[in-house]
């Protein structure tokens, strides 16, 4: 064990851990641009290697309710280590996958670590950093949660033309190996909080059910259509156990995840904006690429020129807005960061055949900078109130919530492009209601800024 202060221990910790999530987020996306060559690989068609992206996002969304009841039964240091060990098993098993299951199965075992580190990492910048520097924290973690997703396509698509798709598991092999020797060398052991937690297991299963129901229903319903008989077959069952959770999670003894975390008013505030931010942002990722490719005749590469600049800024916008709003107070950057959102996404609402590739980049950079200014301050934000014993219980919550969210904005804005070509419309209608319902979730977000954070 290197010997390091108490906050040496914390940093080194932290930065573990930003990096595990980050190399998580990067797994989750970068397999979009390599779908092609896994397909090839194995025979399959795109709608079975859709999957590798589908199951990620389910397993993703349900794990992480269950990180609450994991952080109390083991130490930090031991918590890391299940991760980052699962995550090496997935890496190992889809980097040699002789077939489409084993890879698939390789994807689960990747989210099932992703979905560990998520909380875990906005758990320790609110209560293993002093007052003051909680914002400052949450906007660095915000690198994992933003930054990384983002290049994910980009890194992706320059492996798999040069070195192939098992060249991605091989280099995040060496990495992982790296943050296990590191956190074997810096993170000291500890005791748990509670070693008799008792994981209520319907509890679990109605979770999975819930969180797994939506999420399906919500990514398939942009292919299938909202007619499709597995759409709201999903989607009712998924709410229908959601309902009876929360209903549950009221009356036991042993929570898997701790409703107290609504009765404060900042929670909700923060909630309700964040759930608003995904579901306005992540469709966006999707719709963009269609929009050039798809309606304007260009490239693979001129749609990723497009989040270029905001992607790289958004490496210096997500700790700087941490910063000052540890320093100058969360309205003031929240309502600047709001604004810049709503205005780049109203504008881009406008666009058309017509529009040339440096005014898309222009609006987009100027809705990326609001996007990645916002989600640290307001993460910080929405959990600053909480009780010190469920600040993992809120963070949780709010990482499954989203992921929820961003599903039903991305299906929804598929939605409104096959329907207006389905009925005839101008072929720039459908994107232009797709970026339109993007705006509409951005002004809201402003609107719940102006009104809610003080």
């Amino acid at each position: 064990m290197i010997r390091l202060t108490d906050r040496g221990h914390v940093y080194a910790l932290f930065a573990i851990v930003v990096l595990a999530t980050a190399l998580g987020s990067l797994t989750q996306t970068v397999m979009n641009s390599m779908l092609g060559g896994v397909e090839a690989d194995f025979g399959v068609d795109a709608a079975v290697g859709q999957w590798l992206t589908t199951a990620y996002m389910l397993v993703l969304g349900v794990t992480v309710p269950a990180v609450t009841w994991l952080a109390q039964r083991l130490p930090m240091r031991r918590l890391v280590f299940l991760a980052l060990g699962i995550f090496v098993a997935g890496a190992v098993v889809s980097g040699a996958a002789p077939s489409f299951g084993v890879l698939l199965a390789g994807r689960v075992l990747q989210a099932v670590a992703a979905g560990i580190t998520l909380p875990v990492l906005q758990s320790i910048a609110m209560t293993r950093f002093p007052p003051g520097q909680n914002a400052t924290a949450m906007g660095i973690a915000g690198i994992a949660m933003g930054f990384a997703p983002n290049i994910g396509p980009l890194i992706g698509g320059a492996l798999v033309d040069s070195l192939g798709w098992r060249s991605f598991y091989a280099i995040l092999l060496g990495i992982l190996a790296t943050l296990v020797l590191a956190t074997a060398l810096t993170v000291p052991r500890g005791e748990a909080p509670t070693r008799d937690a008792r994981l209520d297991a319907r509890s679990l299963l109605l979770s999975t059910l819930g969180f797994g129901g939506l999420l399906l229903g919500f990514s398939e319903a942009s292919t299938l259509g909202l007619s499709h008989p597995l759409v709201w077959a999903a989607v009712a069952v998924g709410a229908a156990c959601l309902g009876l959770f929360v209903r549950r999670q009221r009356r036991v003894d042993d929570p898997l995840i701790d409703l107290r975390i609504f009765e404060s008013r900042r929670f909700r505030a923060s909630f309700a904006a964040q759930n608003l931010l995904f579901a306005s942002f992540m469709g966006i990722t999707l719709i963009v690429p269609l929009f050039v490719v798809g309606l304007q005749g260009g490239t693979a590469l001129e749609a990723g020129i497009v989040f270029i600049p905001a992607t790289i800024m958004a490496l210096v916008c997500n700790p700087l807005a941490g910063f000052l709003a540890d320093r100058v107070g969360v309205r003031p950057v929240t309502v600047v960061s709001a604004v810049l959102l709503a205005a780049g996404s109203v504008a881009m609402a406008f666009m058309d055949e017509a529009t040339p590739l440096w005014a898309m980049t222009l609006m987009q950079t100027v809705r990326g900078l609001g996007v990645s200014s916002l989600i640290g301050p307001y993460a910080s934000w929405g959990l600053s109130k909480l009780p010190r014993a469920i600040v993992m219980d809120g963070s949780a919550f709010f990482a499954t919530a989203r992921q929820a969210c961003a599903s039903l904005g991305t299906a929804a804005m598929v939605l409104l492009i096959t329907t207006a070509g389905s009925l005839g419309a101008a072929p720039a209608l459908g994107y232009q209601l797709a970026f339109g319902l993007s705006a509409a979730l951005a002004v809201a977000v402003l609107a719940v800024t102006l009104a809610k954070v003080r």
